[in-house]
């Protein structure tokens, strides 16, 4: 079994944050760190901590995150302009807490995707 993350308490509300949207199998928030004007989490309620723990079990939640994603996108704004969506998995990519996570990125124009 996966170990508990902080994001497992946020889907629980135990943490204070800035839920601006959460349903039976996603919550989306925003980043206490934002990289961009608008860059929110959005994550399954379920722990998976990484893409590597997949199963097709998780396919409606995981595809949820894509539709919140655009929804959240288009009442932020960014929708017409663009907007990044990003998805870690496991140290080397960056990814931090082990509860897989979206990030929804954008308000201005991000530049290329990866430093040479």
């Amino acid at each position: 079994m996966a170990e508990e993350t902080v994001f497992s308490k946020i889907v629980r509300r135990e943490i204070p944050t800035d839920i601006i949207y959460q349903d039976d199998l996603v919550t989306a928030f925003r980043d206490i760190s934002p990289q961009a004007p608008t860059h929110i989490l959005i994550i399954p309620n379920v722990l998976i901590p990484t893409v590597n723990d997949v199963t097709t079990e998780h396919e409606l939640a995981l595809g949820r995150l894509f539709t919140v994603a655009a929804k959240i996108a288009k009442e932020e704004g960014i929708a017409e302009d663009g907007y990044r969506l990003i998805v870690n998995c496991n140290r080397n990519s960056g990814q931090v807490v082990f509860h897989i996570h979206m990030h929804l990125v954008g308000g201005r124009p991000l530049g290329p995707l990866l430093a040479k």
